[in-house]
């Protein structure tokens, strides 16, 4: 996985370039708004899995559903193969829907519990006009087999399955049109331990087969090491921190970072972790702190973290980090 990593960096061959996306919810009967993401950068190479990491709220969801356009972003840019996708027509972007797919959350609410998961499955095909009834049927049989479920199954129905055998369905309908991305929304958070585990390398092993590209989202950052080559972590809708895997575990430059990997248990009784407990609430996204974010909780934190809105810079090769405090982050700056 490392080496493919930094093949990848070395190719920059990109696959989507979000830039200063920002989405916004109205409040109704008020003039405020939910600033569930509020100015987010990044880059996905193909064929690499960036994760996207941070605490329940923290807009990281809201990225992936805008990239889709599944909500409409307030402003920013979302490229996919050079092509931006916002205030694209509709006709436009249902043709490149086929190329970008997403993996719901919650296996028991994303299938339809009237439709059969032949029907479930081959939907997609049906809405692109793609292959007659029996073509569409063997595609169906074809894609379970992938994931990893009896053919034979496809005239049942949700309800006839478990909460992993449901993933794997959902996973299988997200691959029907061969896409080249796959936005991963949280897609083991509702599973138990064992079948995420499955879920995971079943993943991996599909992305290897086919070249896909995955934004993976998760709470879970001990998963999110496991599947991911570059990690982005979120905070109140900003993203603090961007580096590869193995990087930003070993070398957490940002303190919330720092602090979600204290969190993390360790497999070993004997050995102990320095935990670092952040004090007070996760403040509210409609009127969020000047100047840091985090600096409300930050046990770094001066005076001048309310007065600075610290942008995302690359601290060393690969980097980036988006705190004043981080070493070498001035010189970041004057380097531009």
């Amino acid at each position: 996985m490392e080496n493919s990593a930094v093949k990848l960096q070395s190719e920059k061959s990109k696959l989507v370039e979000v830039r200063n996306l920002v989405k916004h919810f109205p409040i109704e009967n008020s003039d405020d708004v939910v600033r569930a993401v509020d100015g987010v950068s990044f880059d996905i190479f193909s064929g690499e899995t960036l994760g996207l990491v941070g605490e329940s709220g923290c807009g990281k969801s809201t990225v992936g559903k805008c990239l889709l356009r599944l909500y409409e972003p307030s402003s920013g840019e979302v490229l996919f193969e050079g092509q931006n996708l916002v205030g694209l027509p509709n006709k436009q972007m249902q043709r490149l829907r086929r190329e970008m797919q997403i993996i719901f959350q919650d296996p028991y609410a994303s299938l339809n519990p009237r439709l059969s998961i032949l029907s479930t499955v081959s939907e997609p095909l049906k809405i692109h006009g793609i292959g007659s009834k029996t073509e569409q049927r063997e595609r169906t049989g074809e894609l379970l087999g992938k994931v990893g479920l009896d053919p034979n199954y496809m005239n049942r129905y949700p309800h006839e399955f478990s909460g992993g055998q449901r993933q794997r369905i959902g996973i299988a309908r997200a691959l029907a049109l061969n896409p080249k991305l796959i936005i991963c929304d949280e897609p083991v958070s509702a599973l138990d331990v064992s079948v995420q585990a499955q879920v995971v390398n079943l993943l991996q092993d599909l992305q290897a087969e086919f070249g896909l590209t995955y934004l993976f989202i998760s709470h879970g950052l001990a998963v999110v090491e496991h599947i991911s080559q570059r990690v982005a972590v979120m905070y109140l809708g900003k993203i603090v921190e961007i580096a590869e895997g193995r990087e930003l575990y070993d070398n957490p430059l940002h303190p919330y970072t720092k602090a979600l990997l204290s969190a993390i248990p360790v497999p070993n009784p004997k050995q102990k972790r320095e935990r670092i407990v952040l004090k007070g609430d996760v403040p509210t996204p409609i009127n969020p702190p000047s100047g840091c974010r985090f600096r409300t909780r930050c046990p770094w934190a001066i005076e001048r973290c309310a007065e600075v809105i610290p942008e995302l810079r690359e601290i060393k090769e690969g980097h980036f980090a988006a705190c004043i405090r981080v070493e070498g982050y001035e010189s970041a700056m004057a380097k531009l």
